[in-house]
């Protein structure tokens, strides 16, 4: 399997659960080259995308409390998490490079480089 097949699994992989995506994470510090940012850059990507899924959790938790409304509301961000996770994960499928909606670029500013 050449190297960037390879780092296509990992990416793809690092979608799957918070083990894969430890998995990808030690996979892409122990190897070199320019195709282990496609990785990374997917690492960053699902590290955000966990980020905003503990804060739904938070914010879940406080709205489960409103009769109806908040039921509603969560169910509602609930699918929309579970669709940016399914365009992520076919983007990485796809080997292309996709940005969490609204947030994905600003938080790519701040993580830098990391795990490259």
């Amino acid at each position: 399997m050449d190297s960037k097949s390879l780092n296509k699994t990992y990416a793809i992989l690092c979608y799957c659960t918070l083990i894969g995506w430890i998995v990808s994470l030690v996979k892409v510090s122990s190897t070199e080259g320019e195709e282990r940012k496609f990785t990374a850059f997917h690492l960053r990507q699902m590290l955000i995308l966990m980020l905003v899924g503990a804060a739904v959790s938070i914010v879940d938790t406080i709205l489960f409390f409103i009769p109806f409304i908040g039921v509603i509301v969560i169910n509602v961000i609930s699918i929309l998490l579970f669709l940016i996770w399914l365009m992520l994960i076919f983007s990485a499928i796809q080997g292309e490079k996709k940005y969490v909606p609204l947030i994905g670029q600003a938080g790519e500013n701040m993580l830098g480089d990391m795990f490259e």
